[in-house]
């Protein structure tokens, strides 16, 4: 049998859109910020204290750290280790208590990190704003619609600086790729692509029990607030994302970090129009309530934007940016930008159809119309942070210098409420089995 005129990977390679593996490549170490030189334009360091030094505390007080424009003055936990912990994180010896309210009272606090449970947000955020001090809250902002435009509502009315803790909003390759996007070089951008993916116990939030956990060294009253009350369970005090009481599941503790880097990188500053959600609970079948695979498929203006998380499968975190003329690709603190080819070409696969004397007429007609040759591709370009670049210090050092500066934040109440609401719709569709739609003027989620 005879070859045939064009086979399937010749129409690919010759069609438009077909990206070409030929194209030379670039690649630029990016230059992290000097932190000393994002903080305000004074000497003073911002006094605040830390609520909440869990793992996450933790990390944002090692971060802190490396922060000039700060000093911790207080800390305050439910669980005595914690407390302790987050003194060792830091590497100072300040106050620590297990009622945050005592911070609150103090005039030598300016500024408060919030890093508990999502059900506590809400109320704590609100205490801290009534009492003056400017905040930053952990991601995701909210543990339901109404609780974020509450905390919305109290920023305004209060006057204060308030940034969601979402880091990547900050990162200098999310940076650099907001300013690829919206110099239009990828052309139009219709869909949006992101995963986040894991494959261990640790990473389906499977914490180990410390030996030491009781009602003698948790403040389990304290804990559960306005959650429905129950006894004494330390599972659900160190495994609180798995439960709907405390948490808002894959949705809420990695969905929302592609959110805010989408809307960081795009411009994106809405709750989406629509959501559809589909998944399975298949492995952790621990009495957990959310599942361990979820994929939503959200709609905004113009932009479909495509999530999913498995914490049954690692296969990284990357974002994928689908242009017209380039695809760009956050994976980590790597960035690539990989041209389309869409030079002008005479059509291949359909002339196989065609009389020999018909493709020689249309070939010469097309060449005849398109004398210049195709201009060469753009390079392929990669765009790096440095080793051990930490994007939390960055994000909490744009914070501290608001407060002093009292600047706009990069990650304000409406963007983080924002990426909120889209994980509240990403849950309401898994759970209710039907699609997830925004009523912006009821600020509600309907079916």
């Amino acid at each position: 049998m005879k070859k045939p005129l064009l086979s399937r990977r010749d129409f690919v390679r010759l069609g438009a859109g077909a990206t070409v593996a030929g194209a030379a490549a670039r690649a630029v170490l990016l230059e992290p910020p000097l932190l000393a030189a994002q903080a305000a334009p004074t000497d003073r360091r911002i006094r605040f204290a830390s609520i909440g030094t869990g793992i996450r505390g933790c990390d944002l007080l090692r971060s802190a750290r490396n922060v000039p424009s700060c000093e911790l003055v207080g800390l305050a936990d439910l669980y005595e280790m914690h407390r302790k912990a987050g003194l060792e994180a830091y590497g100072a010896d300040v106050p620590a208590t297990g009622d945050y309210r005592a911070l609150l009272d103090s005039k030598d606090v300016e500024a408060v990190i919030v890093a508990v449970s999502d059900h506590l947000h809400r109320a704590i955020v609100l205490d801290c704003l009534a009492a003056g001090k400017d905040v930053y809250c952990e991601k995701p902002m909210s543990h339901n619609v109404a609780d974020g435009f509450a905390m919305a509502e109290a920023v305004k009315a209060n006057r204060r600086i308030f940034q969601v803790g979402s880091q990547r909003v900050s990162n200098i390759v999310y940076q650099k790729a907001r300013e690829i996007y919206t110099s239009g070089r990828l052309g139009d951008v219709t869909y949006i692509e992101g995963h986040s993916d894991r494959n261990s116990p640790s990473g389906a939030w499977v914490y180990p029990i410390p030996p030491d956990a009781s009602e003698q060294t948790i403040d389990w009253k304290a804990f559960l607030r306005d959650a429905p009350q129950r006894p004494f369970d330390a599972v659900r005090f160190f495994r609180w994302r798995c439960f709907a009481d405390y948490g808002e599941g894959v949705a809420g503790d990695l969905f929302v970090h592609l959110l805010s880097g989408i809307q960081c990188v795009s411009g994106i500053n809405l709750a989406p129009k629509r959501a559809q959600s589909s998944g399975s609970l298949t492995f952790f079948k621990d009495g957990r309530d959310f599942p361990d695979l979820l994929a939503t498929l959200y709609e905004y203006d113009g932009v479909a934007v495509n999530l999913h998380c498995n914490q049954n499968n690692a296969q990284g975190e990357p974002i994928i940016f689908y242009g017209k003329e380039a695809t760009m690709t956050i994976s980590g603190n790597t960035l690539t930008v990989a041209p389309q080819d869409t030079r002008p070409q005479p059509e291949g696969y359909s002339l196989n159809g065609w009389t020999a004397a018909a493709r020689k007429q249309y070939l010469d007609e097309w060449h005849a119309a398109h004398p210049a040759a195709p201009a060469a591709l753009a390079d392929l370009e990669t765009y790096s942070a440095t080793p051990g670049y930490d994007d939390t210090a960055d994000h909490l050092a744009n914070f501290f210098r608001s407060v002093a500066t009292r600047e706009p934040v990069l990650e304000d109440e409406v963007f983080g409420n924002h990426a909120a609401i889209a994980c509240h719709m990403a849950n309401y569709s898994y759970f209710h089995r039907s699609a997830a739609v925004w009523d912006a003027a009821a600020k509600k989620i309907a079916g």
